[in-house]
């Protein structure tokens, strides 16, 4: 099981930028965006008293567990669904994660094997 949680943050399109301003404001380091199209129906405005535009963006970002709901209030405070982005957030737990580095990864930098390039055959064969 990892310490992460990734939050997923739909919003208007041309507000992910908002997003991840909130977010990085709580210690988030990045996110990706990926464009989306809603399909919500009349039935869902006239409930949430909100027009719904069919272009979106959805925000995800893998945050350390310790500052989710930090990050979650800051999206609400900063796009949520009443204000211009409209946005709703959730999270979902994580069970493993690779290719981050950790703060407690960069104290310990990893052994590094030196590679020695050998020099090319000077007559054209290979050894």
């Amino acid at each position: 099981m990892s310490d992460y949680e990734v939050i997923l943050c739909i919003v208007n399109a041309g507000y992910s930028d908002v997003v991840m301003d909130a977010a990085r404001e709580e210690g988030a380091r990045g996110g990706t965006v990926i464009h989306a199209r809603g399909t919500a129906n009349k039935e869902a405005e006239k409930y949430f008293h909100i027009t719904i535009q069919p272009d979106k963006e959805i925000v995800m970002i893998l945050v350390p567990t310790s500052i989710k709901d930090a990050v979650l209030h800051a999206l609400y405070r900063n796009a949520g669904l009443k204000t211009d982005g409209q946005g709703i957030a959730f999270s979902l737990p994580v069970n493993d994660v690779v290719g981050i580095s950790s703060p407690a990864n960069q104290a310990a930098p990893a052994e590094q094997t030196e590679v020695k390039e050998q020099p090319a055959p000077s007559d054209g064969s290979a050894e």
